[in-house]
């Protein structure tokens, strides 16, 4: 037979005329989206959107064209002392991030822990010492008011728990079946300590990558749920506050710290390609020394999914200097927000812009973006 194969390729198309679960799941779409539409539209006015909910970091204080995308924008304060716990010549972190988790309630937390946690830990990526948080509310008709004074009293805890305050907010009604119960938005302001400079820019070939603990388990926390699974072992959310942690490493590394990422959507994956791309490097990564506790590999298995791409609450990938990496990993592991760091992986000057990962016999696989959309409604 002389009949003509053709072949399929499973990739998503990239090309849509509308919105996609996909634009907002931490991929290549989202990546697509932002450069798109918002960075044109945006970036000779405001600071870029990012992945991980925050906007770029600023360089002056009319043009906010950030160099390269990160997870909250840094602005300078002018001299005139201000609000309480500044000073002249300080620069603030500001972040925003909005939370549509499903469901409201999961092992290890809830939505209203997830939003205050979410934005703390944002401007903490930027080496800022998080203080303020407004929270606004997208309320459906007939939502349980018991519900909301649940999720209200469980941010209240949270930030206190993370030492920053509410100050401000707004609350919106929409009528019966046009939010799905609650939507939250939080932003978050905070103050960057002199001298502290973390910023994709400053990755460079031979920078260790340090990972705060085992991936996953948010993702695998929020599916079980919502897929009704159940395992042997309990599955919770890594959801936790990483501003004391970034702390901790500063004071051990100081400026030899270069970069830190939160693992949210898209994962370690999508954290690792992000600052690969910004920092114009290659990244090769261990794959046998990256931690995923037995319940997330079992529940991911399951469900078909590869544990680098899930979701994380509570952890994030530091970019440090070869001098500082003992110093700095020490320090983690006397943290309790770090649950067994170590090194995954080194920068280099090849194959800019790719992450690799490597086995026993050498380089393996290239890790990219996704392509489509792995979990919807994650955080």
């Amino acid at each position: 037979m002389n009949d003509e194969i053709k072949l399929n390729c499973p990739v998503p198309i990239g090309d849509h005329a509308t919105v996609q679960l996909a634009h907002g799941g931490g991929g290549r779409m989202m990546k697509n989206l932002i450069e798109g539409i918002f960075l044109p539209a945006f970036g000779e006015s405001s600071s870029s959107p990012t992945t991980g909910g925050g906007t770029g970091r600023a360089s002056g204080t009319r043009t906010l064209q950030p160099p390269v995308p990160h997870d909250a924008a840094v602005l300078p304060v002018p001299g005139t002392g201000g609000a309480s716990g500044t000073q002249s010549g300080t620069r603030l972190a500001f972040t925003t991030d909005s939370f549509v988790v499903n469901p409201l309630f999961f092992p290890g937390g809830d939505i209203g822990e997830l939003a205050v946690y979410g934005t703390v830990n944002d401007l903490a990526m930027a080496g800022a010492v998080p203080a303020w948080l407004s929270a606004g509310f997208l309320l459906e008709e007939g939502f349980s008011l018991e519900l909301l004074r649940r999720i209200v009293e469980s941010m209240a805890a949270a930030a206190r728990a993370a030492g920053v305050r509410i100050v401000t907010g707004d609350t919106k009604v929409v009528d019966r079946g046009k939010a799905d119960g609650v939507f939250i938005n939080t932003s978050g302001i905070g103050w960057v300590p002199e001298g502290v400079e973390i910023s994709p820019e400053r990755v460079e070939p031979g920078d260790v990558i340090l990972l705060s603990g085992d991936l996953g388990r948010h993702g695998m926390a929020v599916m079980s749920v919502r897929e009704g699974l159940r395992f042997e072992s309990d599955l919770e959310s890594d959801c936790a506050p990483l501003a004391g942690l970034v702390e901790a490493m500063l004071a051990a590394g100081g400026t030899e710290v270069h970069c830190l990422r939160d693992l949210t959507r898209g994962g370690l994956a999508a954290a690792l390609n992000e600052i690969a791309s910004d920092a114009r490097a290659g990244i090769e990564i261990d794959e046998s020394a990256v931690p995923v506790t037995e319940p997330v590999a079992s529940a991911c298995e399951l469900l078909g999914l590869d544990p680098l791409y899930v979701a994380n609450e509570g952890r994030l990938v530091a970019f440090v200097s070869p001098a500082s990496a003992d110093r700095v990993l020490a320090a983690m592991h006397a943290h309790p927000a770090a649950i067994g760091p170590v090194r995954i992986g080194v920068v280099t000057d090849a194959h800019t812009g790719l992450v690799e990962l490597c086995g026993p016999f050498g380089p393996g696989r290239i890790l990219d973006l996704l392509s489509g959309e792995q979990m919807p409604r994650i955080c």
